[in-house]
């Protein structure tokens, strides 16, 4: 964990330095913010014109700079003093104003030499009194120590150009950022190089296109992909997995409109945390619907059309079904940022001692599930900030009763989870699955969240063993949660070669010229019946060419079929990972097939 916070503190350091080398080389830019991000930093500015030819020019400033800083400096300032400071920018003014609304401290940091450290006279006139290879930002704090000595040669470097809107709003202006990389040694930055370059190769929008499994089109919209046959062969599969998990626990599938009238998200709270992020619609009548952004209310809605027998519950409700987000066009990213998500939904509506046995039963499906694709899974508990409880629903109480329970499920589980203050949903706290893919990249993944409170805003009970109405629990569980998203990280994940049971075509066969055609077709009518996903290659072209074309396309297995082959009354074998697997008789050929698919391998 202390390695990580240095690490932040280092991509902090160096937004810094970054916008110090920016401004000195470009004095007419505007620095306006500057975080640490997962893989390093960036700096937004305005008023700047650069291309990713100029990266070089100013990193060379940067290594510069930093030479002569030796100290991050804490600097307190009153409102006042530190719109006088920055009177010239208007987006640190507004950063002020936002610090005030908060009732938090103005603290400026310096950077730069120990003896020059400006004192506040100096800066009430104006920032120019800094000497040279100096800096002064608006920041809250979480430096290095010694920028000269912490901020090795080698560990870092600037990455890339982008646009980005001043604070993500599309109504705003669009800014200059610039990106860097920035890692704990020189080896970790060339490892993480690496892993990027093979990521390029595996990228989820390359390879769909590629093999044929998803697309877009300008006529129907951004963010709304198309699926091929191919593409929802594998989707159906995905989701058929997931299904057969949750029947073996008693789920039961329901169905649910596209569409609501707002009230349904007025009640549930939805409304007005996500209004500006729906799609709306208005009727002829005047009345106002919504596309659904989340199924939630809509399965309370099932829930609540009868009243309960403690007896009858849990009730467990499944459904895959497309849900609808007004996302902007700058953030959609093919498959993993979409406004048409499809959802492997699940609700449990549940009484509270029954809370435990459920969300085992769903942690036992994720494990399966995710195991069949070699994830490696942590475990994140998400928590709401008790500090700003306006964002949440319900009571403090509740909140602290709904975590404690979800602490003591982990425990029993034996598994260590990192705790996330202020990433629960706003009706309630999570178990996040966290992925490791094969690139070792973590990813969300999975999610099970115990609400308190949406069944208190849509007063759903039971009738208990007293015959009184008693309040339930409501328990919300996602698997692959967006499809698209999970579908963009399995292709990356194995770089678009699916495993037998998972890939569109599982067999392809090759006859070597004509004369075996009609064997070939034999054994093609062998396998489609009983359910092998094959494929005839009945072109022209010479083996060599139809195995390239069986490799670049990714099949798992091919069969090859010559004048041996029918002599022999077999076929010949061949793997995508263990190359020539020899002869082998169709019967035999079926038998491997059926045990491999069987136990998703």
């Amino acid at each position: 964990m202390e390695e990580n916070e240095n690490l932040a503190r280092k991509r902090h350091s160096l937004a810094h330095l970054l916008a110090a080398a920016v401004l000195e080389l470009y004095p007419d830019a505007k620095n306006t913010i500057g975080p640490a991000i997962d893989n390093g930093f960036y700096y937004d500015f305005d008023n700047l014109e650069i291309s990713d030819a100029d990266l070089l020019k100013i990193e060379k400033k940067m290594q510069e700079i930093v030479k002569h800083w030796e100290t991050f400096s804490e600097i307190e300032v009153s409102v006042n003093e530190a719109k006088k400071i920055f009177a010239d920018n208007q987006y640190k003014l507004e950063l002020i104003d936002e610090i005030v609304d908060k009732k938090e401290g103005v603290t400026l940091y310096y950077s730069g030499p120990k003896s020059s450290i400006p004192s506040l006279s100096d800066l009430k006139t104006s920032r120019s009194q800094l000497v040279a290879n100096s800096f002064l930002d608006l920041c809250r704090g979480g430096h290095v120590e010694n920028p000269t000595k912490d901020i090795a040669a080698g560990s870092w470097k600037l990455s890339r150009i982008a646009g980005a809107y001043w604070r993500g709003d599309e109504k705003n202006k669009m800014l200059t950022r610039i990106y860097g990389l920035a890692f704990a040694s020189k080896k970790a930055l060339a490892d993480y190089e690496k892993r990027m370059v093979e990521a390029e190769k595996r990228d989820h929008k390359k390879l769909g296109r590629e093999l044929d499994l998803f697309t877009f089109s300008d006529l129907i919209g951004a963010g709304l992909p198309l699926w091929t046959p191919k593409g929802t062969l594998l989707r159906d599969l995905l989701e058929g997995f997931v299904w057969e998990l949750r029947v073996r626990r008693g789920y039961q599938r329901v169905d649910i409109p596209h569409i609501t009238k707002k009230e349904l998200y007025e009640k549930s709270g939805h409304w007005d945390k996500f209004k500006d992020e729906l799609f709306k619609i208005k009727t002829r009548e005047g009345h106002e619907f919504v596309m659904k952004p989340m199924n939630c209310p809509h399965h309370t809605q099932i829930y609540a059309r009868k009243l309960w027998s403690y007896r009858e519950l849990p009730q467990r409700y499944a459904n895959t079904t497309k849900v609808y987000r007004d996302e902007q066009t700058g953030e959609l990213a093919g498959l993993l940022r979409v406004r048409a998500i499809t959802q492997d939904d699940a609700h449990v509506f549940c009484r509270q001692e029954q809370v435990k046995k459920e969300i085992v039963a769903i942690w036992d499906i994720i494990t399966e599930f995710y195991g069949a694709f070699g994830f490696k899974l942590s475990i994140r508990l998400s928590l709401h900030d008790h500090t700003n409880m306006k964002v949440y629903l319900g009571d403090e109480a509740t909140w602290q009763k709904s975590e404690n329970e979800l602490r003591a499920i982990v425990k029993e589980k034996g598994v260590k989870a990192e705790e996330a203050l202020g990433e629960a949903a706003f009706y309630g706290p999570k178990i996040d699955f966290m992925g490791e893919d094969s690139l070792g990249r973590q990813w969300q993944v999975a999610t099970i969240q115990l609400d308190m409170n949406m069944p208190e805003r849509f007063d759903l009970v039971c009738v208990n063993e007293k015959n009184e109405r008693e309040r339930i629990v409501m328990i919300h569980a996602a698997i692959m949660g967006s499809i698209e998203r999970f579908f963009s990280i399995l292709i990356e994940h194995f770089a678009g070669a699916f495993p037998l049971w998972l890939s569109p075509v599982q067999v392809k066969i090759l006859p070597v010229s004509e004369k075996q055609i009609s064997a070939a077709r034999e054994a093609l009518a062998a396998l489609l019946a009983v359910g092998i996903r094959a494929e005839l290659d009945e072109s022209n072209e010479t083996l060599g060419k139809k195995v390239r074309a069986v490799k670049i396309q990714k099949i798992p297995y091919w069969l090859v079929i010559g004048d041996k082959e029918i002599s022999a009354n077999k076929v010949t074998l061949e793997s995508r990972v263990q190359g020539n697997l020899g002869q082998i008789s169709i019967a035999e050929l079926i038998s491997k097939f059926q045990k491999e698919i069987s136990e998703r391998k």
